[in-house]
Formats: structure tokens, C-alpha cells, sequence
């Protein structure tokens, strides 16, 4: 792995594919359908990946995680706006994520590192263990050679590897999740009450195909809201400290 100019790290597309659990031959096909866009080309007519591949190619696992075909990947990723960031792309997953119902599986050590999308030290897997995102679980049945399980929420994971690069303590990320957890669950209350009270009168199978149809579009303007929102309160925040 090298940097570019700006300093945000490159990858070849073995690297790439290593990092994502995808094979060099499928980055290329994805190439070609205008999955991924192309690689920047560097010395020796090398290509190089960054952090939006990486981005996109966990969006289209998730886009494959929830059933979709890879020509209904292909119509969703056209309807994206254009330019959007490694951290766009992150967010858009999120909402894709959120459709599918929370999940936890039993996962090897290898395994994990692979969900994670790279390997995993002792010590980052400790830390997903403090923001209760891996548990370890003894050892997985039918290994020969007795490796060590775990218990991964598959829905956070991704999120928990993000956070490994943030400096913050896993002190300040539990508040934060418990913070976010107290929140939502108030603000998921006050919605249902108000589609509860909107579909009083209708039939319950109706009610449960409203539930499905608004499901993601109550996620993705939550997530539009709480973005603007905390980006003016870090504004505000930033602001006031530079006056001082």
C-alpha cells in the first residue's frame, strides 16, 4: 500500500480485492459495468484504488447482503449523485443496512478479519469487544484446529472498524452509542405513534406494507436531519473555540 499526494492511502488491485474478501477478476468486472470507477493510473501504467472503492465495493456487499440482483445494484448506484465521498458512500451503506433485521453471527477469527475487510490485531479486537460489537465465544464447532469464535454484530462491524481509526476511548464511544440509542429509541416512539395514529382506521396488512414502504424513507431522513444537525453543532462548536 502507498499514499498519494494527498497522503490518503492506495491500493493495487490485489490489495484491494485482499482488503474487501472480493477476487481481482470481480474489481475488474465491476469496472466494466460502471460499478467502480477507475483506478487512478500512477508509474508503470499502475492503477491505483482509495477509500471511495473501498466504500463502494462494501455498499454493493450490503446492496448483495439485502437480495438484490447485480442488475438492480447497477440501476441504484446510477441513481447516486455524482462526486459523492468515501464518507457519502459510508452513509448511504448505513441506510442499506439498516433495512435488513439485526443479526449476529458466530464467526472464526479469520473470519472476523474478514467481515472487517482487513486483519485484525488483538488489540482492535479487544476494542470491538468494549463497544460490544465482538464477543468472544469459545471455540467454533468443527474446527480441527480448535481456533477461537466469535459472536459479531454484522450490522455494526463495519461501523466498529471505522471507529478503530478514530482517536477517541472506547469510554467515549460507548457514551456516545448509549446517547444515540436513548435518542433514536425516543424519536422511533414519537414516529410510530404518529403513523399508529395515521392508519388507525386501516386494515393490519396494510399497516404492514406501509411499515415496509416507509421503513427506509423514515431512516434516510433521520439520518439527513441528525447529519445536518450535528454538523451545525460542530460548526458552532469550532466557531466558539476559535473566537476564544
Amino acid at each position: 500500500m502507498t499514499t498519494s499526494d494527498t497522503g490518503e492511502p492506495t491500493l493495487t488491485i490485489d490489495e484491494l480485492a485482499a482488503r474487501t474478501g472480493v477476487t481481482v477478476r470481480t474489481v475488474r468486472f465491476y469496472g466494466t459495468k460502471g460499478l467502480l470507477p477507475p483506478p487512478v493510473i500512477g508509474p508503470r501504467r499502475v492503477g491505483h484504488y482509495g477509500r471511495e472503492h473501498l466504500a463502494r465495493l462494501a455498499l454493493i456487499e450490503e446492496l448483495q447482503h439485502q437480495g438484490m440482483t447485480l442488475a438492480a445494484i447497477e440501476r441504484y448506484l446510477k441513481q447516486l449523485p455524482p462526486g459523492l465521498t468515501a464518507h457519502d458512500l459510508a452513509l448511504h451503506r448505513a441506510v442499506v443496512a439498516s433495512w435488513a433485521p439485526e443479526t449476529v453471527e458466530r464467526v472464526t477469527r479469520e473470519e472476523l478479519g474478514r467481515r472487517a475487510g482487513r486483519p485484525l490485531s488483538d488489540e482492535e479486537v479487544d476494542r470491538l469487544a468494549e463497544m460490544d460489537i465482538v464477543v468472544r465465544d469459545g471455540k467454533k464447532d468443527g474446527e480441527a484446529d480448535g481456533r477461537d469464535a466469535y459472536r459479531v454484530d454484522a450490522g455494526l462491524l463495519r461501523l466498529g472498524v471505522e471507529l478503530l481509526d478514530v482517536p477517541l476511548s472506547s469510554e467515549t464511544v460507548l457514551a456516545a452509542r448509549t446517547a444515540l440509542l436513548e435518542h433514536s429509541r425516543a424519536a422511533a416512539r414519537d414516529l410510530s405513534r404518529l403513523l399508529r395514529d395515521a392508519v388507525a382506521e386501516r386494515d393490519a396488512r396494510d399497516v404492514r406494507s406501509l411499515s415496509a414502504h416507509m421503513h427506509p424513507i423514515v431512516v434516510q431522513a433521520l439520518l439527513t436531519t441528525f447529519q445536518r444537525s450535528l454538523r451545525d453543532e460542530l460548526r458552532e462548536w469550532l466557531d466558539a473555540d476559535g473566537e476564544r
